[in-house]
């Protein structure tokens, strides 16, 4: 990413007390924005402590902000879609308990796109044509988000998804898309290349799945790995759907120091059940993103062999010994414990390294909409262009997840990211990048795209 987007010498934190996200003032007809954000802060923070009727008493005729959720209710993505399902209402909650967004309540409409592109265009048009949402939200699987996103630029809705892909910072999309609430592929694996081949190795085989995310993971920890002196000795591709991988680790070279996996689907703890069997006690480094363990609990029979593992984590499973405020609340708000599992059953394990990016781009899309004095359909193009002007967005309750730096012109938000170690059966933390290491060049400047 350009510098000249970002200025992270100073204290974000010192420079908004509030955790909202901040408008880049640089351009004179963005200073109207931040007057706006600031009354609406105040107004929110006010608001907060009145009845609910007092709350939206000044609109009471107006219509709710309908956010279309589009969710992985079935299909592969259906684990996760269910956590993101629980943060998504849990956010809106939240909003709604502080006055709602311009004096508005906020409305979910979901509809299941069954982790399948085809559909996932179809829902985006109904969002658009027939239930009026005023954006679509929320979608995850990378090749769903590509098979969706023409179709709400067509539709001119904006798009705001929570995908991890590189597919919107690329250029692939257009503007009505944006990833402003988590980070991509590509600076995930650029800042976690340096501590692998630093702490594991040099030599990795790369297990990942067939499609756009596994396919990011492939071209770009591969590069980001060359680039640290070390070597990618094999490249292994699982179908997304595969139900039994042992035919797979066979063709894992001796020569590997480290085995770097990503998973992701139903099978996923079969996965590394049969990594385990398959290496017993001889296994070499393994290091993971947590994909790969998404929604399962780390005391399932036939984990033992991950001890003294690493795995890449969004934002870390279990509460850590220096655990922020922010977390803290977080957890109560979205129902989740100390270990990462509902609140009311120890044994449903969230999908917590991703399912934040839900609760933070709903609380970036409120800040966005009264930056922009948002009432309706015809203020999509302000909508994208204040979000579009934000740049620092404070650790705080609206960002749980640590400080994040947001690239308008790419669309796409960088964070510090996680890497944690598989201690007494636990994910403890062991290391934590700076948002600078995720940074890497522009790829595409999406504001000089016309509406």
């Amino acid at each position: 990413m350009k510098k000249t987007v970002h200025d992270t010498s100073a204290d974000p934190a010192r420079n908004n007390k509030t955790g909202d996200s901040v408008i880049d003032a640089a351009k004179p007809s963005r200073r109207a924005a931040i007057k706006t954000l600031a009354a609406t802060t105040a107004l929110a923070a006010a608001a907060s402590t009145m009845p609910l009727f007092g709350r939206y008493g000044q609109v009471q005729s107006s219509e709710p902000i309908k956010i279309g959720f589009q969710v992985h209710r079935t299909g592969i993505g259906a684990a996760y879609g269910r956590w993101y399902d629980r943060t998504t209402k849990a956010a809106v909650k939240k909003i709604n308990d502080e006055g709602g967004i311009n004096g508005r309540p906020v409305e979910i409409v979901a509809e299941d796109d069954g982790t399948d592109p085809k559909r996932g265009a179809e829902v985006v048009e109904k969002m658009a044509t027939q239930h009026g949402c005023d954006i679509a939200f929320g979608t995850l699987f990378s090749h769903v988000v590509i098979g969706s996103a023409p179709r709400a630029g067509e539709l001119k809705i904006p798009y705001f998804v929570v995908s991890e892909g590189h597919h919107v910072a690329s250029g692939m999309l257009n503007r009505y898309t944006l990833q402003p609430g988590i980070t991509d592929v590509k600076s995930q694996v650029q800042a976690m290349a340096p501590f692998v081949n630093s702490t594991l190795g040099k030599k990795v085989t790369m297990i990942y799945p067939d499609f756009a995310f596994g396919h990011d993971h492939r071209d770009y920890f591969s590069a980001a790995v060359e680039a640290q002196g070390g070597e990618v000795v094999a490249k292994i591709a699982i179908p997304p759907t595969e139900s039994s991988f042992t035919k797979y680790f066979p063709k894992i070279p001796r020569n590997t120091d480290v085995i770097y996996h990503v998973m992701v689907g139903p099978a996923v703890l079969t996965f590394v059940k049969e990594m385990g069997e398959f290496f017993g006690n001889s296994r070499p480094e393994i290091f993971g993103f947590i994909d790969s363990l998404e929604a399962v609990d780390l005391a399932s029979p036939g984990l033992e062999f991950l001890e003294g593992t690493y795995f890449w984590e969004g934002n870390p499973r279990y509460a850590q010994a220096n655990q922020s405020d922010y977390d803290k609340a977080y957890r109560a708000a979205v129902g989740v414990d100390a270990n990462g599992a509902s609140l009311s059953d120890s044994k449903d394990v969230a999908t917590y390294a991703h399912m934040f990016g839900c609760w933070e781009t709903l609380h970036i899309v409120k800040a966005g909409m009264e930056a922009s004095g948002y009432a309706g359909a015809g203020d999509r193009a302000k909508l994208i262009e204040a979000v579009e002007s934000m740049t620092s967005m404070p650790h705080s309750f609206a960002h749980p997840q640590g400080a994040k730096e947001f690239n308008g012109k790419t669309h796409q938000t960088f964070g510090h990211q996680y890497i944690t170690k598989v201690t007494n059966g636990k994910l403890m933390l062991a290391h934590t990048t700076s948002i600078e290491d995720t940074y890497y060049p522009d790829e595409v400047d999406y504001t000089t795209q016309s509406f």
